[in-house]
């Protein structure tokens, strides 16, 4: 044992360091970096020494981190493109070497010096010196996970310093995390996003026969158009497709592509995902590849209805592939658009033409008084536009489409948003993909719920309440059993005039009120009621009937309602006989990370009520110290077989088929697309939103 002792009042704890031994070189260097952080310094590996002719270690030296110092070159460098690192060696001289035992196999102390030419950290500070930050597999774990999960860095970290109990003890900073993050996610890829992003399309095809995936390449093979739909969303289209609602807004990828979710609503009336896709440019040929596509993956399924904003190439890419499709302008969009060209009382009025419900011949009549009134010039394009625009936006004209009570594409505006606070123009196609299957497995987490608590309760209603609204709470979900109890207590507002009777199957009535009077025609097949129709059209708008035949069916006495007037696209039955038959799973993790959220799941419960005794706490805590877990001996199981994943290829996140170097589902050569950039210098202002750069379709 070389060195000179300190003096008599730290002899006790210079004699307990010096009498320690270690039963590898990581625990010596563990020892040494707690013993520092308590004191209140950082430290460094330095040299190692092998037994000759070896690869054996058999002598370690670990020093203060201000040992040494700078050499002479870095003060001579020329004006160096980057500020240097601060100073921080100074010469000092504490240090620790241990030695390998041949004769125990066990590490002793050789060496130990504890004397500090320099203040040291104050309590507290350690936590932020370097040999005091690293983050455990089990932290990098949790970090990727929160990251699916939709987390910003930012806000990882504060759950982490939450979890840990103070920015002290969680083990790192900031920037570490950052560095972990970023290192990640650049392994993921490694320059092959498509290649990944195609091999996650045709694994999940193998693992799925109904997943539907198609790409295109440019002459160079740059990947230039994408697009997918797993079973579950087909399934979904088949259900709930009637009205499709996209747009292509976003563009929330490093290459600047268009993102473009294609949503609609379920039988909540909550949002869900049919398909997503990445397009090169907002091109009519594009859009035409793009809704040819979603046909061939929905088995040529049109939707009766779709919702867009006013792109004027997409508007064109509709009349061509869906020509028979009602297209509507999306209300908000035009909305925002009318606050760039109107104000006050022009702006007012003009709000007549896209809410209030009148006749075409009104329509006409009251748009000649408005330009009257606020001289609108001939030469006014704006203007112009919105007219010859008139079918796809104004009330009048749109009031018997099939619309689900839908004005706008803020359902895919919102998906869009969500993705695009969770991601930013630097990330990678991988990411985009992964971002947009965890919001999409959220949205059906949320239908999920909303199944369970429907299949297992009724709406609430009263006991005097008419038998058809005890009906129809047996028959609705919840969200659709207020609307449709709202027409049945309107019901009341309505009387039955004239009864014609048509033949011996079916008559006429008129329901009346002081708003007016509506035809209602119902047609029976013996005892049985076949049809009803009411001429005001909600039916056929909405899918749920309107007050006046609710008051047609009191007036013959129903109680409960009759099945041609139920859509079964409203009720719990909407989806029956469409589970998807594949494996619908979002993420394929490791053996090794599925036995850690096990252990970690299960932990959790125990751990806290330990908690509650200082005695159990201090029984964990020893338990936990007597775990062996040394990278020798994760080294000797690996080669055993005893692990699924060695030190090298550790994983912390979930596995997806994209990752997988040795069994590539893809076999094609396709390149990363070509980023789009925009012209001029970078601009500092703040990307415009889409109504201020909105354009109505000619």
């Amino acid at each position: 044992m070389d060195g000179q002792g300190p003096g008599d009042e730290e002899s006790e704890e210079y004699r307990l360091v010096v009498s320690k031994t270690f039963r590898s070189e990581d625990e010596g260097y563990e020892f040494y970096n707690e013993y520092a952080k308590v004191k209140g310094f950082s430290i460094r590996k330095e040299e190692v020494k092998y037994l000759p002719g070896t690869h054996t270690r058999f002598r370690r030296l670990y020093t203060c981190f201000k040992e040494g110092y700078r050499t002479l070159a870095n003060f001579e460098k020329p004006e160096p493109k980057k500020t240097p690192k601060a100073l921080t060696r100074c010469g000092c001289r504490a240090r620790l070497e241990i030695e390998l035992s041949a004769a125990t196999g066990e590490w002793f102390v050789k060496n130990f010096e504890d004397k500090h030419n320099h203040p040291l950290a104050k309590e507290g500070q350690s936590a932020y010196l370097f040999s005091h930050r690293r983050m455990t597999d089990g932290q990098k774990a949790d970090v990727v996970g929160y990251g699916i999960g939709g987390l910003r860095t930012h806000k990882i970290m504060d759950v982490m310093e939450h979890q840990a109990g103070g920015p002290d003890k969680v083990g790192f900073i900031s920037r570490d995390l950052y560095n972990f993050v970023a290192e990640y996610k650049k392994k993921k890829i490694e320059g092959r996003d498509a290649e990944y992003m195609l091999n996650y399309m045709a694994s999940q095809k193998d693992m799925d026969a109904d997943f539907f995936y198609r790409h295109d390449t440019d002459s160079e093979g740059h990947l230039t158009n994408i697009f997918w739909a797993d079973a579950q969303s087909r399934l979904d289209y088949d259900a709930f497709g009637g009205v499709l609602i996209f747009d292509s807004t976003y563009r929330v990828n490093r290459y600047n592509l268009p993102f473009v979710p294609f949503v609609g609503v379920n039988h909540h009336r909550s949002t869900t995902v049919f398909a997503c896709a990445v397009l090169s440019d907002e091109t009519t040929s594009s859009y035409v590849w793009l809704l040819e596509t979603f046909l061939m993956a929905m088995r040529q399924k049109h939707p009766r209805s779709l919702i867009t904003d006013g792109d004027y190439a997409m508007a064109r890419a509709i009349f061509v592939v869906m020509p028979d499709a009602f297209h509507r302008l999306c209300s908000w969009h035009i909305e925002q658009n009318m606050i760039k060209h109107l104000r006050k009382e022009k702006l007012k009025d003009f709000r007549q033409f896209i809410y209030m419900r009148m006749e075409v011949d009104e329509f006409e009549r009251r748009w000649a008084e408005y330009r009257q009134k606020h001289r609108v010039s001939e030469k006014d394009s704006w203007f112009n536009r919105m007219y010859d625009l008139r079918e796809k936006w104004s009330a009048a004209y749109t009031k018997g489409g099939y619309f689900l009570r839908m004005r706008s594409n803020q359902r895919s505006e919102s998906l869009n948003s969500g993705l695009h606070n969770h991601l930013d123009r630097h990330m990678s196609m991988v990411d985009l993909l992964e971002h947009s299957q965890y919001y999409k497995s959220r949205i059906r987490r949320n239908e999920e719920e909303l199944d369970a608590k429907a299949s297992q309760s009724v709406p609430f209603t009263k006991i005097s309440d008419h038998p058809l609204l005890k009906s129809a709470a047996r028959i609705y979900t919840p969200v659709m059993f207020k609307m449709v109890k709202e027409q049945i207590m309107k019901s009341d507002e309505w009387e039955i005039g004239e009864v014609t009777q048509q033949d011996a199957f079916g008559f006429s009535c008129i329901v009346a009120s002081t708003w007016g009077n509506h035809d209602v025609t119902c047609v029976f097949r013996e005892t049985l009621m076949e049809s009803v129709c009411c001429h005001c059209r909600k039916m056929q708008r909405e899918e749920i009937h309107c007050a006046h035949v609710f008051r047609v069916l009191k007036h013959l006495g129903f109680r409960d309602i009759p099945r041609c007037c139920i859509a079964v696209r409203w009720t719990m039955q909407a989806k029956a006989g469409l589970e998807p038959e594949g494996n619908n799973s979002r993420h394929v993790w490791s053996e090794q990370m599925d036995r850690y959220r096990e252990l970690r799941n299960k932990a959790n419960t125990f751990l806290f009520k330990a908690s509650m005794s200082i005695q159990e706490s201090h029984r964990v805590m020893e338990f936990f110290n007597t775990i062996s877990l040394d990278d020798d001996e994760n080294d000797e199981n690996a080669e055993a077989g005893e692990n699924d994943v060695n030190t090298a290829s550790r994983t912390f996140g979930p596995l997806p088929a994209y990752f997988s170097g040795a069994n590539q589902a893809f076999t094609g050569k396709v390149l990363d697309p070509i980023p789009i950039k925009p012209k001029g210098a970078p601009s500092k202002k703040r990307p415009k939103a889409f109504h201020e750069r909105f354009r109505p379709a000619d």
